[in-house]
């Protein structure tokens, strides 16, 4: 996080994956690290956005009780529309963290009369996803980070709550998954990625097998069978993975597996250093990238803790298989008809691979990959000058969280009014994103960085702090603040993470 008032843009094509780490000395016994809740509030520079305070506390686990007693039914937000054609200002294709910022930062600038913003999502239900390792940690459960997507659609906004089947950006329209067809001036494509279970042969088998030692944080129906497992585990080989290509958030993979660590440690059932060939629980990292992260800054953070603290690092691994107790991978990079690696588990936590939507990836707004094809800088379209995108089904090469949407949001609202007074895009997207690593219960590094993998930390900028340091203000930042501010301000269109409050 940082204050700025714009971005400046590399221009570079690949994936920076986000992760984080490092060492630190806990001066707290383990129930006391998962039991205390002391939320920190993080405002604008004016208002010392580095400040923890209690009483700000209890205000917001008031606004969360308030919302958790309000979540198991829809307010009146926004009706769907009935099966007609129609016609908007702006469509915003997606109702997650980059469609409901974005939609609702174009509400918020007075420019809109009533329903000539469209918002386009199938699903009944919107998820604070950054949670769900905070519920495979049993710091949470996975209904608090739930609510109705229509209660959270502003009433002034249309929501239209079939898919989307066919993009006609010749046409300025879309076709509805119901046929119904919706023209636009504007449209914004931010319907994320989807995670496939299938991509690894025998993982939807295992993950609803209750019996199976085998577990993701990745999924809503899945990540509630993390910590039981964890808990269950008393000896034997642990294995969490991590794919090659693209996923959310590329720091939960490890974020869980140092959760499970700290954990087996408080239990007894596990020794760091070079005790860890006698403890009851042998950790393996098995990673398909090369290195614990794509960050050289936190990457030599989290390879100094792996080494510290014992844990197996099979790099350049990719998980294809799940057979019974044993894991398959096969090695990045090796020759054609390779032998694969096989490892037996008695715990396996699984990221599967994930990737653009099929009518994304099949439509003329997609790249080579399959993702919308942008502008690095501005998010405006590489070829249709009204289409717009930002999110995780952007080609935006940075790391795919929801900090990266905090600083995408506002640079694709400015540039998109801009392009409805006939002006060009001015407004830079530097490739901000941030990972929240948890190390431990009661610690987390706190990586910042923008393209090509440059730090951009705002509190080292700010008060001199090193980022890279785990630290338990940070801590806080993950799993009291982040979560409230999410709903209370993000999806609302008023959190500009580094810059505050819009």
């Amino acid at each position: 996080m940082e204050t700025r008032e714009s971005h400046v843009t590399v221009s570079h094509k690949h994936h920076v994956p986000a992760l984080s780490n490092a060492d630190a000395d806990a001066d707290a016994d383990a129930e006391d690290r998962r039991s205390r809740h002391v939320a920190t509030r993080i405002q604008h520079p004016a208002a010392s956005l580095a400040r923890i305070s209690l009483h700000h506390t209890s205000q917001m686990q008031r606004s969360l009780r308030l919302a958790g007693a309000a979540r198991s039914f829809a307010t009146a937000a926004a009706a769907p529309v009935s099966s007609a054609t129609a016609s908007h200002k702006v469509v915003v294709v997606g109702g997650g963290a980059a469609g409901l910022a974005i939609s609702h930062q174009l509400l918020g600038t007075g420019k809109f009369k009533p329903e000539e913003i469209a918002v386009v999502d199938p699903a009944m239900w919107h998820n604070y996803q950054p949670g769900w390792t905070l519920v495979g940690g049993g710091l949470k459960t996975k209904e608090e980070g739930r609510r109705r997507l229509s209660s959270l659609v502003d009433k002034k906004l249309k929501l239209y709550t079939s898919g989307v089947a066919t993009f006609a950006p010749e046409e300025n329209s879309i076709t509805l998954a119901n046929g119904d067809r919706v023209g636009y001036e504007q449209l914004v494509v931010a319907p994320g990625i989807q995670v496939d279970n299938t991509s690894i042969k025998g993982l939807p088998e295992a993950l609803a097998n209750p019996d199976a030692p085998v577990s993701s944080i990745y999924s809503y129906d899945s990540v509630d069978k993390v910590y039981p497992s964890i808990k269950k585990l008393t000896k034997g080989r642990a294995i969490f993975t991590q794919p090659a290509g693209v996923i959310k958030c590329a720091g939960a993979p490890q974020k869980i597996m140092w959760l499970a660590l700290d954990h087996w440690k408080e239990a007894g059932l596990y020794k760091a250093g070079g005790e860890a060939s006698q403890s009851a629980i042998q950790i393996s990292f098995a990673t398909g990238l090369p290195t614990m992260f794509g960050v050289p800054k936190y990457s030599a953070t989290l390879e100094k803790l792996r080494q510290e603290r014992g844990v197996e690092g099979l790099f350049q691994h990719d998980l294809v298989a799940v057979e019974g107790n044993t894991a398959v991978f096969t090695r990045v990079g090796s020759e054609p008809g390779s032998e694969p690696v096989r490892r037996e588990f008695d715990l396996l936590h699984v990221v599967p691979k994930m990737g653009p939507h099929a009518f994304v990836k099949n439509s003329p707004l997609a790249d080579g990959a399959g993702y919308v094809a942008v502008d690095n800088a501005t998010t405006q379209h590489v070829k249709y000058a009204n289409v717009w995108s930002a999110g995780d089904a952007s080609s935006l090469p940075t790391s795919k969280t929801a900090a990266a949407v905090t600083a995408e949001s506002p640079v694709l609202v400015h540039n998109l009014l801009l392009a409805m007074q006939g002006k060009a895009p001015e407004a830079v997207y530097d490739g901000y994103t941030s990972c929240p690593l948890l190390t431990e219960y009661g610690k987390v590094l706190l990586a910042e960085f923008k393209y090509a993998g440059v730090p951009k930390e705002t509190f080292n900028k700010w008060f001199g702090i090193d980022q890279a340091i785990p630290r338990r203000a940070f801590y806080h930042l993950k799993k009291d603040f982040f979560p409230w501010v999410y709903y209370e301000s993000m999806v609302k269109g008023t959190w500009g993470g580094p810059k505050g409050w819009l």
